[in-house]
């Protein structure tokens, strides 16, 4: 299935090219953060189809099968995903490494996901690039290909190549892509979504945030009913207003202030959509002290009022 959202020319595009036995949780990893991030921002931020080597459908290791909407010969544009993670080496011959190395001249990037960096590197499409893989196929896969620098990481990004260890990987690097696409303010309100451990930096193992902003953030998501001052925030962060304000602009391009009415519209937000509570007692419950001072602040970031959004 494809992105609900209505795609726009400006969407980054993604190809994920599936085999059999390609891992449920990987490529849930990949695709539900990228849906997110349209519904959160409700723009058409992404776009992605799934293809197959000659267009068949293809079952997971756990038997759900995937129709995909072309083969991989059809695909072309900025990314493409190669997805097989199970019973990989049974699918490195001449089919698959002639079809990579046509897609590579169609494709502005490559990304192996999994053992997907296998198979590229097979193709001959790692060759002087860093690289990982899933880490128990690490040590074969440096021996089999000495051209590529292997290396034991969650995923690398190396110019025009992406490699990704595995299926909590995959989330990360999603996750990362959406923070320096579209910032990290976005990756922050994803994370949140998917409720994810301090998910003000859980978005990327070399995180764009420091433990001061993801102290900061957790100490604001604790107090949305009746918030804090920036300057009590910093205090109990354990340092000074100036310096949890040069923190979050360096590292979110923001003020903290901007984040702690972003994660209190957050709730908002949630609260409109999946609740029939009425406005007065969302605003309450969000920090505002009457429904239009937050219906003011709902339509400034969402360009939409909780009522419209409601209906």
């Amino acid at each position: 299935m494809q992105s609900s959202t209505k795609s726009t020319d400006q969407a980054q595009s993604f190809d994920i090219l599936l085999f059999d036995h390609f891992s449920n949780h990987c490529l849930a990893n990949t695709v539900e953060p990228l849906r997110a991030a349209n519904t959160l921002s409700r723009k058409s931020l992404y776009r992605w189809r799934f293809l197959t080597l000659n267009g068949d459908p293809v079952f997971s290791s756990s038997g759900m099968q995937v129709a995909p909407h072309g083969a991989l010969r059809d695909g072309a544009g900025t990314t493409l995903m190669v997805m097989p993670s199970y019973e990989f080496r049974n699918l490195d011959r001449w089919e698959t490494t002639r079809g990579l190395r046509d897609a590579a001249r169609r494709y502005t990037r490559l990304a192996g996901l999994d053992t997907g960096s296998w198979l590229l590197a097979s193709a001959g499409l790692l060759d002087g690039y860093r690289a990982t893989i899933h880490w128990e196929e690490l040590t074969g896969f440096a021996e089999r290909f000495p051209e590529v620098n292997a290396v034991r990481e969650r995923y690398v990004i190396d110019g025009d190549r992406i490699t990704c260890s595995g299926a909590m990987a995959a989330f990360d690097l999603t996750m990362h892509l959406i923070g320096e696409d579209n910032g990290q303010l976005l990756a922050m309100d994803v994370a949140q979504l998917f409720m994810t451990q301090d998910s003000a930096r859980s978005h990327s193992s070399r995180s764009h945030t420091s433990k001061t902003v993801d102290r900061a953030s957790s100490i604001m998501l604790a107090h949305l009913e009746r918030p804090l001052a920036i300057s009590e925030v910093a205090r109990r962060v354990g340092c000074t207003q100036r310096t949890l304000e040069h923190r979050m602009q360096a590292e979110l391009k923001t003020t903290p202030q901007t984040v702690y009415r972003r994660l209190r519209l957050n709730l908002a937000r949630k609260l409109v959509s999946d609740t029939d509570h009425p406005v007065s007692e969302i605003a309450g419950r969000c920090g505002y002290d009457n429904p239009s001072a937050l219906t003011r602040a709902f339509k400034a970031e969402f360009s939409i009022t909780p009522r419209q959004m409601r209906s």
